[in-house]
């Protein structure tokens, strides 16, 4: 048995994204194709980036960073989803409840400060370009990188703690696909009201501090390019960055969504938000932010060139 606050609780059980027999074999190819997507386009990103000398520059070090933030916490919560999906036993013990949501929270910090980083680097490329490589130089790059982490790090202890840091004497039947805070703590028989407000207060330090950087970089970003280029070039550059914010605007806008609103509210629609920023976000990332670009299709023609020859 494992110890939760005051009490024992053997085990959870993971209610699933849904609960129709007939629809979970469509969900399962669904995100099972959704899955293979999400690690083929990050996995060879990452090793694009790295075969690439052409694509050794900051940007894409922040960008496979990025990349394995997306694999990590998609690798989280995907397989027992998918396990789930397919099982009638949908339990999770007291330590792989923890785990999951631990790493989960470490990973999906990471990436909002992983795209502050990002945002911040475009911001400088573009609006201060003759001292970009003494700001962001090589060992900048691995502070920040480095600064995302520890963050991220300490946020998810904070986290781990408040989520499972009571008592758990009753129900053990989590209404989600994965062990999250609000659906756990639903299920603990101790006050919770300290916690949440703790989680809802670190929720907005980092979801709301770092989207900050990030609205403010890019609206600078859109300011200065209109002076600075020609037509094509201000178009591409609008056009970059309109699907970055897109993609922002998905991640962000989801995660407010389950994170910075009362306890009382959160329902059935917690499960559809949550799809977009475990699921559909890092599969989408890849091509938003890196497929899409000149230098990638150069690398990936020169790779192809390369291996053609071989």
């Amino acid at each position: 048995l494992a110890m939760g606050g005051n009490y024992t609780q053997p085990k959870f059980i993971l209610l699933g994204i849904t609960e129709t027999p007939w629809a979970q074999a469509p969900l399962f190819v669904l995100f099972l194709l959704i899955y293979i997507i999400t690690l083929a386009g990050n996995i060879g990103l990452m090793v694009l980036v790295w075969v690439a000398p052409s694509l050794h520059t900051p940007m894409y070090f922040f960008l496979t960073h990025f990349s394995l933030a997306d694999i990590c916490y998609s690798t989280v919560i995907s397989p027992k989803m998918l396990t789930d999906l397919l099982s009638g036993d949908k339990t999770i013990s007291w330590a792989g409840c923890v785990t999951q949501f631990h790493l989960f929270a470490l990973f999906v910090t990471a990436e909002c400060h992983l795209l502050a980083a990002m945002a911040y680097d475009r911001h400088v490329a573009i609006c201060h370009p003759l001292s970009y490589v003494l700001v962001v130089s090589p060992r900048a790059c691995w502070q920040l990188v480095a600064w995302c982490y520890l963050v991220a790090s300490l946020s998810a202890l904070l986290y781990t703690g408040c989520t499972f840091g009571g008592s758990f004497c009753g129900p053990n039947h989590v209404d989600h696909f994965f062990c999250d805070a609000s659906p756990v703590l639903r299920l603990a028989c101790s006050d919770t009201r300290g916690c949440e407000a703790a989680i809802f207060a670190l929720a907005t330090a980092n979801g709301l501090g770092t989207s900050v950087v990030i609205l403010l970089s890019y609206g600078r970003i859109l300011h200065a390019v209109p002076g600075t280029s020609s037509a094509p070039s201000r178009a591409r550059a609008f056009r970059t960055c309109a699907s970055h914010l897109a993609s922002v605007a998905v991640f962000y806008g989801s995660l407010f969504f389950m994170y910075l609103q009362p306890a009382s509210r959160h329902g059935s629609r917690d499960k559809v938000a949550s799809v977009f920023y475990t699921v559909v976000s890092p599969m989408l990332n890849p091509f938003i932010y890196s497929l899409r670009n000149r230098e990638v299709k150069a690398a990936l023609e020169k790779c192809r060139r390369r291996v053609l020859n071989l």
